[in-house]
């Protein structure tokens, strides 16, 4: 089939047109969506070309008040307001997937421009999205799914698409960010400061979103396929949370002149035959205390990109909250608005270069294991035996007295997932190694 955007161009509506938008939701980041837009109204118009004219606000509830909007502009009924021919450009603030893609999809293929925040329904249905989107000639922004006010979405798609990205790598949870670096920085254990990040905010009632990876991992499909070229989903991502990081491996990793963060870690990787595949994780990671990325405490996030021209470069904020999102959903409802009145579209998905995703077995890593052992003589050497039978070296080995037993230390080099692994199963069975207290990643050589 013909998409409508091979066949058509759109022209616009002519400067000083006014632009309609439907809400979605009107939450913490719809409420601050709408005041930004009231209150920069006056700007906006001069950016735009043209003024944004809000034609209805879609709720679950019209009878309870909502402050900020005018009860005659709130219904119940996004389907209707998505169809009216006075709406350029639907906002989607709901947040879950089912009814999200139901809505957003009806949005595109009504040729509406969409304009969304929710970095799960991305994640799951970026194809279907792109495609609609593709089909009606029409924009579809989501910098605000990554990292809120953060400009990440935006560089990826535009800024370097004339370079070859090698890597992205981030901090791109708030949430697990302040546990990491609460604990990093008071010694405390991880129940600790996972209550007392819901207390003051920071995690949801039900954390499990957040702290299992699970928010990151849909993160990282989106940067992946932006950096890549390929269509990534949030299936393709392992993940993995930091509910099992403890005060000693934190204090394992202080005495080691590191860190623990919870990073998305997106690359392009190459076997020994030459052959690439995009490697896209969420797991709990040690990175050197002088990394940019070691610095960036409490809820604050921040994406690390490697590019073959640009080099190395840190984008750094907020990357959660109401007003943050909202700014990041007005930069892409004035964009989307600009190509409405004065014509053309915004670039859309590029999955030109289709690489295959790696199983998680074969992306090369390193690893961090804590273990607990007989003291006595010639276990080191049955241990480092061990590891160099499977080909894999040894970084460095520290060792230190704790009661009846001795507590090794061992990081490794780079070497593939599943022989680390297996290798850390097979040391499970070894009579000399008592327990393996944890086993961490670090960040590649």
């Amino acid at each position: 089939m013909t998409s409508t955007s091979e066949n058509s161009f759109n022209p616009g509506k002519g400067p000083g047109s006014p632009v309609g938008v439907a809400l979605l939701g009107y939450g913490t980041v719809g409420s601050e969506v709408l005041r930004l837009m009231t209150e920069y109204a006056g700007e906006l118009e001069h950016r735009i070309g043209g003024p944004l004219v809000l034609k209805g606000v879609a709720v679950s509830d019209t009878s309870k008040p909502r402050a900020g909007v005018a009860p005659e502009l709130l219904t119940e009924d996004a389907f209707a307001l998505i169809a009216r021919d006075d709406v350029d450009i639907v906002v989607e603030v709901i947040g879950g997937i089912d009814y999200a893609r139901q809505v957003v999809l009806a949005a595109l293929k009504a040729g509406k421009s969409v304009v969304t925040a929710n970095k799960a329904l991305v994640a799951a249905h970026s194809a279907e999205l792109d495609d609609a989107a593709e089909a009606s000639n029409v924009d579809l922004y989501y910098e605000a799914a990554v990292a809120a006010a953060i400009p990440v979405v935006g560089p990826l798609r535009r800024s370097l698409a004339g370079d070859q990205i090698q890597s992205v790598m981030g901090i791109v949870n708030g949430t697990t960010n302040f546990i990491l670096d609460a604990m990093d920085s008071t010694g405390a254990n991880y129940d600790d400061m996972l209550a007392e990040a819901t207390r003051l905010g920071y995690a949801e009632a039900d954390p499990t979103a957040d702290v299992e990876g699970h928010d990151a991992a849909s993160k990282a499909a989106i940067l992946a396929s932006l950096a890549f070229h390929t269509r990534v989903t949030i299936d393709d991502v392992y993940c993995e949370g930091i509910s099992s990081i403890t005060a000693g491996d934190i204090d394992a990793a202080k005495q080691a002149g590191h860190t623990i963060k919870l990073l998305a870690i997106c690359e392009k990787i190459t076997d020994k035959d030459g052959n690439q595949a995009i490697s896209a994780r969420v797991h709990p990671t040690l990175i050197p205390r002088d990394h940019p990325l070691a610095s960036v405490n409490k809820s604050f996030n921040a994406v690390f990109v490697e590019a073959e021209a640009a080099g190395r470069l840190m984008f750094y904020g907020n990357g959660a909250g109401g007003a943050p999102t909202a700014s990041a959903v007005l930069g892409d409802v004035v964009g989307a608005a600009r190509n409405k009145v004065h014509g053309g579209r915004a670039p859309g998905a590029s999955t030109y270069a289709n690489l295959p995703i790696a199983d998680f077995g074969d992306t090369p890593t390193r690893y961090h294991v804590d273990m607990e052992v007989v003291d006595r003589v010639g276990v080191l050497a049955e241990l480092a035996s061990l590891f160099s039978d499977r080909g894999i070296s040894l970084r460095t080995i520290r060792q230190e007295e704790v009661g009846e037993h001795a507590r090794l230390i061992v990081v490794t080099h780079s070497a593939l997932e599943s022989d680390l692994h297996a290798t850390v199963e097979a040391l499970k069975d070894m009579p000399v190694v008592k327990e393996i207290n944890s086993v961490i990643r670090l960040e590649r050589d």
